[in-house]
């Protein structure tokens, strides 16, 4: 009984993050459409603003103040504008290239991530995976294709965004050890919908029709549901199970790029990312080798 209990959680925990995936990459799809007649500022003002909104509507009448405690106020800010920074630049990014392509660069990120965690957790990193984080970078580099004139500049600028996002993911790494989740994802969409609300006025431009306004507020809904989605799935399955699922959000902005916009990624970026894929899953089995190791020898 206790196997099979254990089967349904870890079930659910998949089926949390696939969904997860699912609305992040329609929130990705809307920024795109509304980035054709909208300021990025103002886009990346409706992603927080409403997000924020609909979160403090149903969780602040039950956890009160306990939705913006934190033992780290300097890690939560900091963390909450590297966020702010990579929605910036991927929104922005979006507006020139196909959400397939933007999408497969971006997951340069967990490459990065391993890398940093060694100054920054300590982490020791063997030679396996730091030639698997060698390898995704020439998957990498496969897509962007430096010296060929052939990508977009926005393709550097989503480079830049890997290592923003690889530190957010070590900031939230080590605000799991101290603060509520759902805490954190809530100081992060008030210090997105705060800051963004500072500098919106001066880029604003109002939306045509009503529909635009629902388009808007439905991405920052999407944003807020596809993230809290993510936090509970760790819940109910470990890291190991549920972080290669992430790669689907891949296919999902391939298919919304093509019936959407007609962008099909060409066969560079096909291979880039599946090295990028491969080497990110590789680095994710050594991960769990590594935690099974230290979990035996804690157990002798």
């Amino acid at each position: 009984m206790p196997g099979r209990i254990r089967g349904q959680n870890q079930l659910l925990g998949i089926l949390l993050t696939l969904v997860a995936m699912l609305l992040l990459s329609l929130m990705d799809l809307l920024a795109k459409y509304l980035g054709q007649s909208l300021p990025v500022a103002q886009i990346v003002w409706a992603r927080y603003f409403f997000q924020c909104i609909i979160m403090a509507a149903f969780f602040w009448p039950r956890r009160g103040l306990g939705l913006i405690r934190t033992t780290r106020p300097g890690l939560q800010l900091f963390r909450s504008l590297l966020l702010v920074l990579c929605t910036v630049i991927f929104f922005t990014a979006i507006k020139y290239m196909s959400l397939a392509d933007a999408v497969a660069i971006s997951f340069v990120s967990p490459l990065m991530v391993t890398a940093l965690s060694v100054p920054l957790l300590g982490e020791v990193v063997g030679r396996r995976r730091w030639s698997a984080v060698a390898i995704g970078f020439v998957g990498a580099m496969i897509i962007v294709r430096p010296g060929m004139g052939v990508m977009h500049w926005a393709a550097w600028m989503l480079l830049g965004l890997a290592l923003a996002y690889a530190l957010y993911q070590i900031t939230t790494r080590m605000l799991s050890k101290t603060d509520d989740p759902m805490a954190t994802l809530f100081i992060s969409a008030l210090v997105g919908a705060v800051l963004t609300s500072l500098v919106v006025p001066f880029y604003w431009q109002t939306p045509e029709s009503i529909v635009i306004w629902l388009l808007l507020a439905l991405m920052g809904i999407m944003g807020g549901l596809g993230h809290y989605a993510v936090i509970r799935s760790f819940e109910f399955a470990p890291v190991a199970v549920l972080a290669p699922l992430s790669y689907t959000a891949l296919l999902w902005n391939t298919l919304f790029g093509y019936l959407v916009f007609s962008d099909l990624p060409d066969h560079w970026t096909l291979i880039g990312a599946a090295i990028l894929v491969a080497t990110g899953i590789y680095i994710l089995y050594r991960e769990g080798v590594r935690d099974e190791s230290a979990t035996r020898k804690h157990a002798k």
